[in-house]
């Protein structure tokens, strides 16, 4: 499944409006999507060095298909992220022989990332208990 901006480039910095599961997203909104891709960058990442096009199969590969991230959204928040000092990169030979640019994680992307996960956490756990709640009969 193609997630909103995931697959849309340039689209979160035009001020055009995105739908996100089936909602009209506004700004503010938009980075909080933003956000949560920053995130499962990360996380991935923190599973081992990785380059851009490895980092999107295994998103794929763990979420069981429900993430495919599109290159146009990848390499731009890789570039963010390491702006940020979250992320660090050098060239290296890949599996398949090539040069790729490979992804690994700072001290610093450790400590966001893990902030940002008791955050998702804590909104899941939220938003399980008004799921469950009970309807009034």
């Amino acid at each position: 499944m193609l997630i909103g901006f995931i697959g849309i480039p340039n689209l979160l910095d035009s001020g055009i409006r995105v739908e996100f599961l089936g909602i009209a997203m506004t700004e503010s909104k938009q980075e909080l999507v933003r956000g949560t891709l920053d995130m499962l960058i990360l996380k991935v990442v923190a599973l081992g060095p990785s380059h851009g096009y490895a980092i999107a199969q295994r998103l794929q590969q763990i979420s069981k298909e429900f993430f495919q991230v599109h290159q146009g959204s990848l390499y731009p928040g890789l570039h963010r992220l390491e702006d940020k000092g979250w992320l660090q990169a050098e060239w290296k030979e890949s599996e398949t022989g090539r040069q790729a640019k490979f992804h690994s994680l700072t001290g610093k992307g450790r400590r966001h990332m893990e902030a940002e996960v008791v955050n998702w956490e804590r909104l899941c756990d939220a938003v399980g208990l008004v799921l469950s709640a009970e309807e009034e009969s």
